[in-house]
């Protein structure tokens, strides 16, 4: 991550080593939501992969967000951490049921780490913060939510996780933007928020995340994703039959895709988020809009780019696997806005980094002519000129945002 000074009043604490650990569950978790796609190579299985995924990433951010409000590295939050691993290890080894009718173990395992949280939230709050009360009510609730879905048939059960995933977004990261809605003028009128009030410090500090080590904690789970592109193509390295020219080619290229992603985020964007997050007195509404959800589009596009490689670099690869390599890097540009050409709010701007999307979801049509290790090759040279150019305009936004950062952040 890139070194940055602490915003006034704001303690640059770091990652601690449980969350590490806690993180390797959710390692083996990705993987398996990528085999979900390998599997199944098809819109199903993009639609039941990115169902699952959103579901764990949820999961992953409730315990995110209870070490970073109220994370002081003591024996109980330990253990609170240590507990949690136990029924999201088991959620992940039942990802590969998620095609099935029966969801019954992973909704249980789901509803066993919302218990977990509901009872951490408010122990390790302390006294007089209601938002640590009232996130583990709002876990207390999805695990309710979680278990009867446990027991009812689809489509009702996704509904139920729907509903569970809304109100925990509610109660954790959102709780401010929603008093000030419900919140009116003297007419008894609600009152729209001001762009400025979106960008204040919550007036509720047990509201507030800790900026740097929120942004850390991001950036290392990108890391894991990132990770998985390299265990893709080299699974694929493994299981290849043969040794034709292409395919080494086609190796070579994916380990360069994989380094290019890292380069479009890192160089710029990871920066640029936790820029704004800092700006923002770690407004949770802020931190939603750039983390929470703002990272969910770049992280599924990583593991369909895993999963569209690994797909390519097989003996005889399906039509889906050049789509999920260019739709996923397209994904990708879109959430680390790692293709910004600039500043300029003017039309054609806009425009042309519109074209840009479209142009690299169309790399996939290249398959028609060419194998799909060479579509791999194309596509990787495609991210390494993105990457040339984040590092070309990279400088140029960040001076704007230490220049203007309301009215940057207001028109973004």
């Amino acid at each position: 991550m890139t070194d940055t000074v602490a915003a006034p009043g704001e303690a640059g604490r770091r990652v601690s080593w449980i969350e590490l650990y806690f993180d390797l569950v959710f390692v083996f978790a990705v993987s398996q939501v990528a085999h979900v796609m390998v599997e199944h190579p098809d819109g199903r299985g993009v639609v039941a992969a990115l169902g699952l995924f959103v579901t764990l990433w949820w999961t992953w951010i409730g315990y995110v967000i209870l070490y970073n409000r109220y994370g002081e590295d003591s024996a109980a939050q330990r253990l609170f951490m240590l507990a949690g691993t136990i029924p999201c290890a088991i959620a992940a080894t039942q990802a590969h049921v998620v095609s099935d009718v029966h969801l019954g173990g992973l909704a249980l395992a789901l509803a066993g780490a919302r218990v977990v949280l509901a009872v951490a939230f408010p122990a390790t709050s302390g006294q007089g913060h209601g938002a640590g009360r009232a996130a583990g009510l709002g876990y207390a609730v999805s695990a309710a939510i979680f278990a009867v879905s446990a027991v009812v048939p689809a489509p009702v059960n996704y509904v139920l996780w729907g509903v569970a995933l809304a109100q925990e977004a509610g109660f954790l990261l959102l709780a401010q933007a929603r008093q000030r809605r419900r919140s009116g003028d003297r007419t008894g009128r609600r009152r729209r928020p001001d762009r400025r009030e979106l960008l204040a410090p919550p007036a509720e500090p047990g509201l507030a995340v800790n900026a740097p080590h929120l942004a850390e904690r991001f950036n290392l789970f990108m890391i894991i994703l990132l990770g998985e592109i390299v265990i893709s193509v080299a699974s694929a390295a493994v299981d290849a039959h043969g040794h034709e020219a292409g395919l080494r080619v086609g190796f070579l290229a994916g380990l360069v895709l994989a380094g290019a992603l890292w380069w479009i985020y890192f160089d710029s964007s990871a920066g640029i988020n936790e820029f704004v997050l800092r700006a923002s007195g770690g407004n949770p509404a802020m931190a939603y809009g750039i983390y929470a959800g703002g990272h969910v589009p770049p992280a599924f596009g990583l593991l369909l780019i895993a999963a569209g490689v690994n797909l390519s670099l097989h003996d005889a690869p399906p039509t889906a696997a050049t789509w999920f390599v260019s739709a996923g890097l397209a994904a990708y540009m879109v959430g680390t806005r790692g293709f910004t050409l600039g500043v300029e709010r003017r039309w054609y701007a806009r425009l042309l980094r519109t074209l840009v999307v479209v142009a690299t979801v169309c790399l996939a049509l290249l398959h028609r002519v060419v194998s799909a290790p060479t579509v791999v090759v194309l596509v990787a040279v495609w991210a390494v000129a993105v990457a040339a150019l984040v590092t070309v305009r990279g400088p140029v936004v960040m001076r704007h945002l230490r220049e203007h950062p309301l009215r940057f952040f207001a028109d973004r």
